[in-house]
């Protein structure tokens, strides 16, 4: 057997890159002292289970009171091991060289974390055989709790950091001094004017939207849905050193900008607002700030007539669709659409009389035309 050791350490080895992988495996339980960090029978005996695969001897691993948790010979869980009562009252390997009655031989050691003993791996065997064994299992194990604890952290920030943002969204009024401090932590000075920053891609890419969030971790910024982002910005310099150079590199990002306000509640709705009249005309432009659509958003928002019925005939035939919003962004002139979308005159005025058709408003009528345009805003609400 011993010969066959360096062979095993090497699958283990192996085996420990895989497992630090698996999150399924590393789950735990922290207290909220951070004192505790505790794996569950079924965590234990997964990890016991995959550790065995590659090595001959059983495996134990043992609570932090020695009572084993997750073991090759499933009699024994449940069972307090008194070598690993041992390690645990020590700090240190205990080897146990004859079977007793509430162990048998093999290598006990000790999982700590954080200085924190927290369990004990053991593993059933000659000593001098299963020691190099009951390290790198050790070390394994630890690595999948030391990785799940920053897993938890990164969690519990997140979400710290989606509740502050929900706060802000949600207030009107006066700041208290309890949110200055709270947001000044994101860096975030609720005594200056801020201005909220919508930035949206098109289409949807998780690459490209995790390399946005790269771009943004220099400001205080928001994952908002699956392909956006909400940047506060307190520094107007700043913002246009953030923009500019955003839009030459990444052609399919849609940016909506308010204006500067204090509350930022104001500000988050001003910018969503303008980024809906963006993707609902689809103008051949990436930043739009709300100043310059503020009455299409007010336009949008007023209930004038049930116009988005008649955009919704349109849904299920997007070169119509987009056949619209060409010819509201230029001005209602066929040359200049039909060049846009690369097709004959003569099919943009098929199209425009399809349209006709199916809304009962004619695009050519300036007039209802503007129906058809409040009707493509309602619709992005």
């Amino acid at each position: 057997m011993h010969g066959n050791t360096l062979y095993y350490v090497v699958q283990m080895h192996n085996k420990m890159k895989a497992l630090s992988q698996v999150q399924s495996v590393t789950s735990l339980c922290t207290g909220r002292s951070g004192k505790l960090f505790q794996l569950t029978e079924k965590q234990a005996q997964d990890i016991v289970d995959k550790m065995m695969k590659d090595i001959p001897y059983n495996i134990n691993i043992m609570n932090e009171r020695g009572i084993i948790i997750g073991s090759g010979e499933s009699e024994r869980v449940g069972t307090v091991h008194q070598g690993a009562v041992q390690a645990l009252e020590t700090g240190k390997m205990i080897e146990v060289w004859q079977d007793g009655h509430y162990e048998k031989k093999g290598t006990n050691e000790p999982i700590v974390i954080h200085q924190e003993r927290v369990g004990v791996i053991g593993i059933t065997g000659n000593p001098d055989e299963v020691r190099p064994f009951c390290n790198i299992v050790k070390t394994t194990v630890s690595l999948l709790i030391e990785q799940r604890i920053s897993l938890e952290h990164l969690a519990h920030e997140a979400n710290r950091k989606k509740s502050m943002l929900e706060m802000l969204l949600n207030h009107q009024g006066a700041y208290t001094q309890k949110i200055k401090k709270e947001a000044a932590q994101y860096h975030i000075d609720l005594l200056l004017k801020t201005s909220a920053v919508y930035v949206k891609y098109l289409p949807a890419d998780p690459a490209n939207v995790a390399e946005l969030s790269k771009i943004f971790i220099q400001h205080p910024s928001f994952h908002m849905e699956e392909d956006s982002y909400l940047i506060l910005m307190q520094n107007q310099e700043a913002t246009d050193e953030l923009l500019e150079p955003l839009v030459r590199s990444h052609p399919h990002v849609l940016i909506a900008v308010s204006r500067q306000e204090h509350n930022i509640a104001d500000c988050y709705l001003q910018a969503k607002s303008a980024m809906n009249v963006l993707l609902a005309l689809r103008p051949p432009v990436q930043i739009i700030s709300f100043a310059e659509v503020e009455f299409l958003v007010k336009l949008s928002q007023s209930n004038l007539t049930n116009t988005i019925h008649l955009i919704s005939k349109l849904e299920d035939t997007v070169d119509l669709l987009d056949t619209l919003r060409s010819f509201i962004n230029h001005n209602g002139s066929v040359s200049l659409t039909a060049d846009e979308l690369n097709i004959h005159r003569n099919t943009l005025q098929y199209r425009l009389k399809r349209i006709h058709t199916l809304t009962g408003k004619d695009p050519r009528n300036l007039l209802q035309l503007f129906e058809l345009t409040h009707g493509l805003l309602a619709l992005y609400q």
